[in-house]
């Protein structure tokens, strides 16, 4: 039972024993060699914590704000192609565990159920997460129904002009069915000019997904986004990009107050949390851990997974000498050496890597 859940690794082991072979490779692989997906975590493990010490921490804040809404921890959760392949309740037990909790969710457009039957199951705030799959005709009437259905803000991903040659699943033979949908013709051809005309008619909140650079990140806030959101599609499109928290500086210094910026890649600890705080990062955004989640125990593993995190996040506050969220500086992190390889079960000391 989820219930009974009192580590990640324990959901994570659960996940691996309830899911068939190729929705597990479809989760938790990466593209090619999946030089980037471990970059993720390399550039996690490369950065160590500096505690102050003798600072009054009996009280503990970690929430924060994000385009106006209260998280009661800085992670969100990320949007997922074919949720419906982890848990028969797909996108609606991921927008009922963020009810539950008291954090926001981004709803991927090729996901199961509906866009409609997903923001009717809980009244909080959620995000539509778009693919462009037609040409601007198609896109007004599919954003139609996403203002109608009353999603608070619009995320547009833009680093999926083709589909990463994801080798696990390449040779399982097998494509979830997010990738069965036609459309990559509409992707390959967005420009600028096409974001602004999506971004015009949508009129919410807007959020660029997929920036990997300060010139991109540059570019996004002088076209007006809302949000710029740091990722490298947990490392399942281009192999050998870098890891998002190595991209991270150099775009909140681009962006230098005038937009949010959200992270994710490989964020499955506390401490990841915080040091992608620490280096400018409103919140963060969790992947793989949310579907690890969906598979260990459906919508009560994920909520599971989103009470874990925050245990680590007010220990490592604590711990680290900071009461607040706001309080987190690059000052607290330092260049370190990683202890062993990278990769994606490595933040885990007690669990192999599970193929």
């Amino acid at each position: 039972m989820a219930s009974n859940f009192v580590t990640t690794q324990e959901i994570i082991t659960q996940a691996r024993r309830n899911l068939s072979q190729h929705v597990w490779h479809y989760l938790t692989g990466g593209a090619e060699s999946e030089t980037t997906m471990c970059r993720n975590r390399l550039a996690l493990d490369s950065l160590a914590l500096r505690p102050r010490v003798l600072v009054e921490v009996s009280k503990i804040d970690a929430s924060t704000m994000f385009l106006g809404n209260r998280l009661r921890i800085p992670v969100m959760l990320a949007p997922i192609g074919s949720l419906q392949i982890m848990t028969p309740e797909g996108a609606v037990a991921v927008a009922k565990a963020a009810y539950e909790f008291g954090t926001l969710n981004f709803v991927s457009s090729v996901t199961q159920p509906n866009l409609e039957e997903t923001a009717a199951a809980t009244p909080h705030p959620k995000i539509f997460q778009l693919y462009v799959q037609g040409d601007m005709r198609w896109v007004e009437t599919l954003l139609a129904r996403v203002k109608t259905a009353g999603y608070q803000a619009l995320c547009l991903t833009v680093d999926t002009a083709y589909y990463g040659r994801r080798e696990r699943q390449m040779m399982d033979r097998w494509l979830p069915p997010s990738r069965r949908l036609s459309g990559y013709e509409h992707r390959s051809a967005i420009t600028w000019e096409t974001m602004v005309a999506i971004k015009k008619f949508a009129g919410l909140p807007f959020i660029l997904k997929g920036v990997a650079t300060a010139e991109d990140a540059a570019l996004a806030v002088e076209h007006g986004v809302s949000a710029i959101y740091v990722s490298n599609h947990g490392g399942r499109q281009l192999d050998h990009n870098r890891g998002t928290l190595e991209m991270l500086p150099e775009i909140v210094e681009a962006v230098a107050g005038r937009a949010a910026v959200v992270l994710d890649g490989g964020i499955v600890r506390g401490s990841d949390v915080l040091k992608a705080l620490a280096l400018g990062a409103q919140a963060v955004a969790i992947g793989k851990l949310q579907g690890w989640g969906l598979g260990a125990g459906g919508q009560q593993g994920l909520v599971q997974v989103l009470e874990i995190l925050e245990s680590e996040i007010i220990t490592s506050m604590a711990l680290l000498g900071v009461t607040r969220i706001d309080q987190l500086k690059p000052g607290y992190l330092c260049k370190s050496q990683p202890i062993a390889l990278s990769h994606e079960m490595s933040a885990f000391a007690h669990m192999p890597r599970l193929l």
